[in-house]
């Protein structure tokens, strides 16, 4: 009796079945639902009523002057040259204080609000009755590591959700197709404290941020697609291998409950099959008219790549991303002309007058972009840095002042042309209604439809939350 084995061999077999495995698969799908496992990712309805149904965050890293910006301080204007500390007791953090410094750009009145905004910024002028402020912010730091984490998770210490990681635990996303919370930094780099800014700490992995890569000359998502000399495994056969991946990953799963980072790592790898087809469309701004284009400046040396960060947000938004974060700055590094961010050590005039009209014009393209789209009722737009400058003089510069900055919301439920909190006569401290990243978190939350106290999960013993035992809506720039 013959023992040769004549049935179909191991290429014919997978052939056969490869196109099963898309209902393998399914099953697999199937029966997670019938288990009562949902993508954590899934669309969820607020718990409250809400004006906004998405966030645009743009952040301003390295310490963005207040008092020659949004805070209109004439006493300092009267006081510039004059000793700000008489007695020469003071320290700041790299510097012992120089005279008073009033603002390097003149301010006027703007909009139908009459709401003070300095040269620095004509464009947002324009913006200022969809805009409300809060003057009296303060950090807990004024190194801007620890203070950049404050800004985005509510901690100094690293390890903590960022806000976009909690918004998109809380809401979910509107995507299937697209990350629910996206990161776009400066194409300079990354930002000071790096990807622990857009991390989820102990939350469950999927809800950390996906980076997205601005330059249109790169790709958008690194290594998204196979490289050259795996060309075979394009098409049919790379679905197919897929769909067996997808089988053996959902198996793994299957007996290892709990595990939220295979959970997330396997989810990655699903939605980073789909994003060979949705990132290379969200980036390809070949379908926008002219007139945006112009209205972004994309075509402008300077000013061009942060207007492609604002227009890729509002595409990202349309497409039903939770929650998109903007880095206007990276990193500081060394034998740089211009600082890399706002950090106006040296030179305030040179380095903020060029952040300046890079954020200038591409904020106040995108809210106009938003508005005339209809889209600005539904999407809060927030900007802020992780503290101010103080109001002395460090030779031509400003050194940190993490007393008193200012940060500005705009769009779903916020009541534009308002303000919020005030600081002294200087600028040096926050003096009415000082107000924290809480009080920011907790008035985007509501206006999200969620309660920030309500808000939580459990980790080493206690309910963890965005605004940790703080925070409160601040009503008062509320529609």
């Amino acid at each position: 009796m013959s023992t040769h084995f004549t049935g179909p061999s191991r290429r014919d077999f997978l052939q056969k079945i490869g196109g099963g495995f898309g209902s393998i698969a399914l099953v697999s799908l199937l029966e997670r639902d019938a288990r009562g496992v949902t993508n954590p990712l899934s669309a969820k309805q607020p718990p409250l009523p809400a004006k906004a149904r998405a966030v645009i965050q743009i952040f301003c890293p390295g310490g963005l002057s207040h008092v020659d910006t949004w805070d209109y301080k004439p006493e300092l204007a009267k006081r510039s040259g004059k000793p700000f500390d008489p007695d020469g007791k003071m320290q700041f953090f790299a510097s012992k204080p120089g005279n008073c410094q009033g603002s390097y750009w003149p301010f006027r009145q703007r909009g139908q609000c009459g709401r003070w905004i300095s040269d620095l910024f004509p464009q947002l002028a324009t913006c200022v009755d969809d805009m409300a402020f809060i003057h009296s912010m303060q950090s807990k730091s004024a190194l801007h590591g620890p203070a950049m984490f404050m800004a985005n998770t509510g901690f100094i210490l690293p390890g903590f959700p960022s806000m976009g990681a909690w918004v998109t635990y809380g809401l979910g996303s509107e995507s299937e197709n697209l990350p629910a919370f996206v990161v776009l930094p400066d194409q300079r780099g990354l930002p000071p404290g790096g990807v622990i800014n857009w991390g989820a700490g102990f939350l469950p992995a999927v809800h950390q941020g996906t980076t997205l890569q601005t330059d249109a000359e790169k790709p958008p998502i690194a290594d998204l697609f196979p490289p050259k000399s795996f060309a075979q495994l394009r098409g049919d056969t790379e679905q197919t291998s897929r769909d067996f991946l997808q089988f053996l990953n959902r198996a793994h799963a299957a007996e290892r409950a709990g595990n939220t980072e295979l959970e997330a790592r396997i989810a990655a790898y699903e939605l980073a099959a789909r994003l060979q087809l949705s990132a290379p469309e969200v980036t390809d701004l070949r379908g926008e008219t002219d007139v945006t284009k112009q209205l972004y400046q994309l075509d402008h040396e300077d000013i061009g790549p942060f207007g492609r960060q604002c227009l890729l947000a509002r595409r990202l938004v349309e497409r039903g991303v939770r929650f998109v974060q903007i880095y206007c700055g990276a990193e500081n590094t060394t034998a740089k002309k211009i600082r890399p961010n706002w950090d106006s050590h040296e030179d305030l005039v040179r380095d903020h007058g060029y952040w300046g009209q890079v954020l200038d014009s591409g904020a106040a393209a995108l809210l106009r972009d938003l508005k005339s789209r209809g889209m600005l009722d539904s999407t809060l737009v927030i900007c802020t840095s992780e503290f101010g400058r103080q109001p002395a003089a460090q030779g031509k510069g400003r050194d940190h002042n993490p007393g008193a900055f200012t940060a500005w919301m705009a769009g779903g439920g916020i009541l534009g042309g308002t303000a919020y909190g005030s600081t002294d006569d200087l600028g040096s401290k926050a003096a009415e209604n000082p107000a924290y990243c809480y009080d920011l978190h907790a008035t985007a939350l509501h206006l999200l439809g969620i309660d920030h106290e309500k808000l939580s999960f459990y980790n080493n013993g206690i309910n963890r939350r965005l605004t940790d035992v703080h925070g409160h809506v601040i009503k008062d720039i509320l529609t």
